[in-house]
């Protein structure tokens, strides 16, 4: 027979109350109990880690927050470096160059300490992904320093794995980073780990934009054959082995080598910062692969000053394509010429100032063939100046490929090569280039004063506006200034002889000649000083070097002689280019009438 149940009873309800009773006095003096053996344990923990501090740290739950008191710090020196290595997350957390200074925006001077790394603007860490799917990065983890010598150990433990980095002080600015596990394939499963490096450059120079522009990824591959950077997009080497990489800054750079095994699936992006202390931020993250499932690999960190000698002194790394000095036949160009040339000339003794000086004039030497050719050529135009007028006068209503027929004809009778302009161009543009690169990049040039200049390889802004010009700034450049106007004088100078457009709808290049150099201004006024020196001292040579050959080297009536027997004999055969242009010029005539017969049928 089924009983009904109409709810507790009185003494159900008692007896219930009693045992509920009983439970919790029960809980409450077995956790209390748990407390204070909790206490114990953790006051015995910290007396056993002031004892022994390589014994390693705990870290059974990587998502609890961090204490303070469990970070520590130690440092590392030597006379190029002083390195400090955090606990948390067993990193390099500070890196100070000893032998140079930052600068100071208060005094206008280099006489900060100069720190690649401080205030937290560099992170990094080898991520994991254990067998639950869970993820761990040992940027995470507390780890327990130990020193010796000039090598600290930092060991760190998780889930029964041990985690060990061994950072040791090298030679120059080189620190060796060995990383070791023990236990890590009983908690993992992928082949690989993914390493994470945030990094966020600090401002060194004078000059923001500048430096931003100077700051980007550099890296090598193809087992340190080629190199290549990136400063404005994101990095995507996903097929490539990254042997290293690095993050450059104007003068200085931060490397990590890779070792044996390099960096596989790698990206990184990067982003501007508009204000204050930090200039760009970079993330990159690449693959390392396991062994066994276990990361045992030597890397190696970089801190350096980009100086030349120095880079090329690592012998096979190719860290020297870190200094943007161009490639190819600039980047020779710079460090075959330009650099020993200075470098021969401050080992005299020279001023800083004064080896671009002189530097400019071994460039002149060097061109003063090609701008005799270049002045003859403008004298021999000036001559016939006459007759390619008379020939406009002659073809105004005419077609225009006549009166260029016209034209072509009377250099031609003249013995007049118009391609021949066209050379110094050509080969003071890989000039220009080389020493646009050479002078915001040579480190020598860093600091170095030169009359009212305080900094060559930054701007001068002796003259300081009280508000900000949309594309000039704060300041005038008084080099800047006086180089516009040694141009525009130059500009004056070797254009009286440039002819008309002949066309209608052709833009005139004499006026755009003049505008050049005024627009130039805008890019010399927050260009290095040491540049805006050179391109004035280069053009104020130019104009004596005119001056000299028009009245102490080129005769003009000699010149008219010249060109009169030219006449005399007959027009030379026609080279390459002018059949080229001549053939050419007669199609288009012959498609132009066949054109307008189609009209009149």
């Amino acid at each position: 027979m089924m009983q009904q149940n109409n709810g507790l009873d009185k003494r159900q309800m008692i007896s219930l109350f009693v045992l509920s009773a009983i439970m919790m006095a029960f809980m409450y003096y077995y956790q209390g109990k748990q407390a204070d053996e909790a206490k114990i344990a953790e006051q015995k923990s910290k007396t056993e880690q002031k004892a022994t501090p390589t014994k390693p740290t705990i870290a059974a739950n990587i998502a609890s927050p961090v204490n303070a008191t469990d970070i520590k710090n130690v440092t590392l020196k030597n006379d190029l470096l002083t390195v400090e290595f955090s606990s948390l997350g067993g990193q390099i957390s500070s890196v100070k160059l000893n032998q140079y200074f930052a600068y100071d925006k208060k005094s206008d001077k280099h006489d900060l300490p100069l720190y690649l790394i401080n205030k937290n603007n560099s992170s990094y860490g080898f991520q994991f992904k254990d067998k639950a799917g869970k993820v761990f990065n040992t940027k995470d983890l507390i780890f327990s320093p130990s020193v010796s010598g000039n090598s600290v150990t930092m060991t760190s433990q998780i889930s029964g794995a041990t985690i060990q980095f061994v950072y040791t002080l090298l030679d120059k600015y080189t620190i060796d980073f060995n990383v070791k596990t023990q236990g890590l394939s009983t908690i993992v499963t992928d082949e690989k780990a993914d390493f994470n490096w945030n990094y966020s450059v600090r401002g060194m120079e004078k000059g923001r934009s500048q430096e931003q522009t100077h700051s980007e990824f550099n890296y090598a591959f193809n087992n340190y054959k080629d190199a290549d950077y990136d400063g404005r997009t994101d990095l995507n080497e996903e097929k490539e082995e990254l042997n290293w990489i690095g993050i450059k800054q104007q003068f200085f750079t931060t490397i990590i080598e890779a070792g044996k095994s390099g960096f596989l699936q790698s990206k990184g992006n990067q982003e501007t910062i508009k204000e204050g202390e930090l200039l760009k931020k970079f993330n990159f993250d690449g693959q390392i692969k396991l062994s066994g499932n276990e990361l045992n690999q030597n890397f190696k960190w970089y801190f350096m000053p980009l100086d030349l000698p120095l880079l090329k002194s690592y012998e096979g790394k190719e860290f020297d394509t870190i200094l943007p000095l161009g490639w190819s036949f600039i980047g020779t160009l710079n460090r075959w010429f330009f650099v020993p040339v200075y470098n021969w000339l401050t080992d005299w003794g020279v001023a800083a100032g004064w080896v671009i000086f002189l530097m400019t004039i071994v460039t002149k030497l060097v061109l003063s063939p090609v701008m005799y050719k270049q002045h003859k050529l403008s004298a021999m135009m000036k001559v016939v100046k006459p007759e390619i007028e008379e020939a406009n006068e002659k073809f105004k209503n005419a077609d225009p490929l006549k009166k260029q027929q016209a034209t072509m004809e009377i250099y031609r009778k003249a013995g007049i090569n118009q391609m021949a302009g066209c050379l110094p161009a050509l080969v003071q543009i890989p000039i220009f280039y080389a020493l646009f690169r050479f002078f915001p990049n040579m480190i020598d040039l860093r600091g170095k004063s030169f009359w009212f200049v305080k900094d060559l390889t930054a701007y001068d802004d002796l003259i300081k506006l009280p508000f900000n010009i949309p594309l000039i700034g704060e300041h005038i450049s008084i080099f800047a200034v006086a180089c516009t106007i040694v141009v525009l004088i130059y500009t004056i100078m070797t254009s009286g002889n440039m002819q008309k457009p002949q066309q209608e709808g052709m833009p005139n290049m004499k006026v755009m000649m003049y505008i050049f150099p005024i627009t130039f201004f805008f890019f010399l006024n927050t260009a290095p000083s040491g540049l805006s020196w050179y391109y004035f001292v280069s053009n104020a040579l130019n104009i004596l070097i005119i001056l000299a050959i028009k009245n102490w080297i080129l005769d003009e009536k000699k010149i008219h002689a010249m060109i009169q027997e030219n006449k005399a004999k007959g027009p030379k055969p026609e080279g390459k280019f002018q059949k080229r242009m001549r053939e050419m010029m007669e199609k288009a005539q012959e498609q132009q009438k066949a054109q307008e017969q189609n009209r009149k049928k």
